[in-house]
């Protein structure tokens, strides 16, 4: 067991990894931005710090800052929660050479599932049906080209990250080019990376996910469909 955690997040999800390390009897420690002294989540745990600026990348996104906190703070492992840094694979490393450690995936796994388009490549080679959709798209002349193809309307989509950041639906040229100049925008605030493609839009599709946890113990378990 872990005796010191910091969460390298805010809002309800840092809340709730520092109730559960409390009933687990483990320290945890509570990052904050200008925008957030004071926040629930910072009450929550046992000791809250300054990590930055308002705007992400000067605080929730310093991958140096956080560490750097965890080291003077004591803590011997991160969580990551979810978004921000959650599945930034220079993290996980920046985090494993200075001897603490990451909870959450191999950092193979992250890399992997972070970027959409790759685990979409690796999907299609093991023989799962896939969405049909275009590979990173660089210009508007380009998305429009594709955009003909398939048909509208047409979904932009980040490459980075998860939890349906930066993802817009489009029903012309000119919701098209829009789309892609705020799914840039919100992939690079969100995870640092400002590449997007598209995919053909399916109407009130249904999502199933299956959420698995495994330690370094060889123990593995499920937690049923959603």
């Amino acid at each position: 067991m872990f005796n010191k955690v910091l969460i390298a997040n805010r809002g309800e999800i840092a809340a709730r990894v520092a109730r559960t390390c409390s009933r687990l009897g483990v320290k945890s420690v509570a990052i904050y931005s200008d925008a957030d002294w004071g926040a629930p989540h910072t009450e929550a745990a046992n000791e809250a710090h300054y990590v930055g600026a308002a705007p992400v990348a000067h605080s929730y996104l310093n991958i140096e800052r956080i560490i750097d906190i965890a080291q003077h703070t004591g803590c011997d492992a991160i969580h990551p929660g979810y978004g921000l840094l959650s599945e930034n694979v220079a993290f996980i490393n920046a985090i494993q050479t200075v001897g603490l450690t990451f909870i959450g995936p191999h950092a193979n796994n992250v890399e992997l599932m972070g970027d959409k388009q790759r685990a979409r490549a690796f999907a299609r080679d093991c023989g799962i049906p896939i969405v049909p959709g275009s590979d990173e798209i660089t210009d508007s002349q380009q998305a429009k080209e594709f955009a003909e193809r398939m048909g509208y309307p047409i979904l932009v989509k980040a490459a980075a990250g998860g939890g349906g950041i930066g993802m817009k639906v489009a029903k012309n040229d000119k919701a098209l080019v829009k789309a892609i100049d705020e799914c840039r925008r919100r992939g690079k605030s969100a995870f640092g990376d400002d590449k997007i493609y598209l995919e053909q839009y399916i109407a009130d599709p249904r999502h199933v996910e299956i959420q698995i946890l495994a330690d370094n113990h060889g123990n593995a378990l499920h937690l049923f469909e959603r």
